[in-house]
C-alpha cells in the first residue's frame, strides 16, 4: 500500500444515457437507476450524469436546479451546456441541458445520434473539468452513447488537473448497439482526425468510425454485465467485430452480473399481485395463479403447469423455439402466457396460438408492468430460451417469486440459474445448451413432470430459488474492487463485509 494512501470516499460520476424514473428503453436504465444508489452504500460517493431530454416527467424538471452552464468544443464550433441537479432519495442526478439536442420526443433513433452523443460525451468531460461538485476519482461510463468520454479525457484533458487522475471504466451491456458512423465525424464532430491513435482506435472499416470500439481500447478497466458474457464476448460469434479487443483486453475485463431492485420485486409487500406470499407460506402463490388463470382466460386447474414468457418477442429472445414447440406443449396440457411486444411476425404467431388453443394459451400483445408482476407470481415456470442474454433480469425475478425457470445456457442466464440435480436435490431452475426447439421442450416437460409427479422436490426448488441473493449489494462491491484497484493510493471507505 501507498505511504500517501488515505481514507476517504471514492468518488464516482455514473455516465449513461438513461436512468430510471427519468428516461428507459431497457435494462441500461434500470442498471443506472440503481446500482449508483447500491454503490453509495458501499461507500463511494456518486453521482449519475444523464442528458436533459424533454420526455422527463414535469414533476422531476420542476425539481430540478440550474448549476451552471459552458460552452463544449465540438470540432471548430461550440455548444450551449447547462447543467441541471436534482436530488432524489438522496441520490444526485445531473441533467445535460442542450435542447438542439435533446428536446426530441424520443431518447434515440434520429439523423444525428451520432452527434447528439458525442456532445453528451464531450460535455461530461468539460462537467468534470469546470464543475468542482463534478470532480470524481472515477468515470464510469456505459455502451456507446457515454464511450467517446474515454476518448475524450485522454486526448484532450490530461493536462487539466481535475481530469489528470481521472480513470475510467466502460461497461458493455449489449455488445449488439455499438454507435457506428461515417468517418467525417472524426473532423466534423469530434475534432480527432489530427490525432493518430485517435483514429486507428476507431476506425471499424476504411470509412466508419466505432464509439464502443474507441471507449474498449481507451477505457482503464473493461466491464459487462455477467461473467459468462465476458467469456462469450471474446468468441466471434456473440463478439460482433469486437471480438479481438476483448481478447487483447481480456486482462482488463470483468463481468459482474447484474442485480435486481429486491424492494420492488418482493412477494410479501408487491402491492401488485393478489395475494402475498413468503417463502415460508406460499398459499398466496396458489391463489395467485388461480386468479392469473382466470384474468388471462385459462382453464383453472392448479394441477395444470403456468408457463409464462415476459419480455420483448424477438429472435434473440428465442421465440423461433417456442413457436415450434408450441403444439406439442399444447398436446401435453401445458398452460402457456406470453406477454411482451417485438417483431410483427412473432407478435402475428403467438395470436393465432392464443385463438387456436383457447384455455391453454394466452397471449397478451402489450407492454404492462402491473400484468408482469401478476405473472411473474402466478406462474410455475418462466420460459427464457435466448439465443444470447448480456445478463438478464427475468430470471432473476421470476426466482424471488418462486417460479422456476427453464433458461438456455448463455451469459447471465447460466450465471444466474443453477439447474436442477435430480441426485441432490440441489437446483434454482431448469436449464439447455443448444439453440434447439426439442431440447428446449424436453426441459421444459422434464421441469413439469417434477411439478406433477414430486411436489416435495418442486417445493424446495421454489425455496432455494427464493432464497438467491440478486440484490445490488453485490454488484455494487464487485464494482468498487475494481475502482479501488484503479486507485490503491485510496482506502477503501467501507469494508467489503458480503465475504
Amino acid at each position: 500500500m501507498s505511504t500517501n494512501a488515505k481514507r476517504r470516499k471514492l468518488r464516482v460520476l455514473f455516465a449513461s444515457s438513461e436512468a430510471v424514473p427519468f428516461a428507459k428503453t431497457g435494462g441500461l436504465g434500470d442498471v443506472a437507476g440503481s446500482l449508483p444508489r447500491a454503490l453509495k452504500h458501499a461507500g463511494a460517493r456518486v453521482a449519475v450524469i444523464l442528458p436533459k431530454y424533454a420526455s422527463i416527467p414535469q414533476e422531476y424538471k420542476d425539481q430540478m436546479r440550474h448549476v451552471t452552464e459552458f460552452y463544449v468544443p465540438l470540432a471548430w464550433r461550440n455548444e450551449y451546456c447547462g447543467i441541471e441537479r436534482l436530488t432524489l432519495q438522496d441520490l444526485d442526478f445531473y441533467f445535460i441541458d442542450n435542447e438542439a439536442y435533446f428536446k426530441r420526443d424520443g431518447l434515440y433513433g434520429y439523423f444525428d445520434d451520432g452527434e447528439r452523443f458525442a456532445f453528451f460525451a464531450k460535455a461530461i468531460c468539460e462537467a468534470i473539468a469546470k464543475v468542482p461538485e463534478l470532480e470524481c476519482d472515477v468515470l464510469h461510463c456505459n455502451d456507446w452513447q457515454t464511450a467517446l468520454s474515454c476518448v475524450f479525457l485522454r486526448e484532450f484533458y490530461q493536462q487539466v488537473p481535475q481530469c489528470a487522475n481521472v480513470k475510467t471504466v466502460f461497461t458493455v451491456h449489449n455488445v449488439k448497439f455499438q454507435g457506428q458512423y461515417g468517418d467525417k465525424m472524426l473532423d466534423e464532430v469530434l475534432g480527432l482526425g489530427h490525432i493518430p491513435a485517435a483514429r486507428d482506435q476507431l476506425y471499424c472499416d476504411r470509412d466508419s468510425i466505432n464509439f464502443m470500439k474507441g471507449a474498449l481500447c481507451y477505457a482503464d478497466a473493461l466491464t459487462t454485465v455477467s461473467p459468462s458474457y465476458a467469456y462469450e464476448l471474446q468468441m466471434p460469434f456473440y463478439g460482433e467485430g469486437l471480438d479481438d479487443i476483448f481478447r487483447r483486453r481480456q486482462g482488463v475485463l470483468h463481468g459482474i452480473l447484474n442485480g435486481i431492485d429486491q424492494g420492488i420485486w418482493n412477494p410479501s409487500t408487491d402491492a401488485m399481485i393478489p395475494v402475498n406470499y413468503t417463502p415460508k407460506d406460499l398459499a398466496g402463490k396458489a391463489e395467485c395463479k388461480r386468479a392469473l388463470q382466470e384474468e388471462l382466460g385459462l382453464a383453472q386447474d392448479p394441477t395444470r403447469p403456468l408457463v409464462v414468457s415476459i419480455g420483448r418477442l424477438t429472435d434473440q429472445k428465442g421465440l423461433g423455439l417456442v413457436r415450434y414447440a408450441m403444439e406439442h406443449l399444447m398436446q401435453r396440457g401445458v398452460q402457456v402466457a406470453i406477454l411482451g411486444t417485438g417483431d410483427k411476425d412473432h407478435e402475428d404467431a403467438f395470436r393465432y396460438f392464443d385463438a387456436k388453443y383457447g384455455d391453454q394459451m394466452c397471449a397478451r400483445i402489450a407492454f404492462d408492468n402491473a400484468l408482469s408482476h401478476r405473472m411473474y407470481a402466478g406462474g410455475d415456470l418462466l420460459l427464457m430460451p435466448s439465443e444470447f442474454e448480456p445478463c438478464g433480469l427475468s430470471q432473476m425475478i421470476a426466482m424471488r417469486y418462486g417460479t422456476l425457470p427453464v433458461v438456455r445456457e448463455t451469459g447471465g442466464l447460466r450465471d444466474s440459474v443453477v439447474p436442477f440435480n435430480k441426485y441432490t436435490g440441489e437446483g434454482t431452475g431448469f436449464s439447455f445448451a443448444n439453440m434447439n426447439a426439442d431440447e428446449m421442450a424436453d426441459t421444459l416437460l422434464g421441469a413439469c413432470e417434477i411439478f406433477w409427479t414430486d411436489p416435495e422436490a418442486w417445493h424446495k426448488l421454489q425455496l432455494q430459488a427464493m432464497d438467491t441473493d440478486f440484490s445490488w449489494r453485490r454488484a455494487a462491491n464487485d464494482y468498487m474492487d475494481i475502482y479501488h484497484d484503479l486507485h490503491p493510493e485510496i482506502i477503501r471507505y467501507n469494508k467489503r463485509r458480503d465475504r
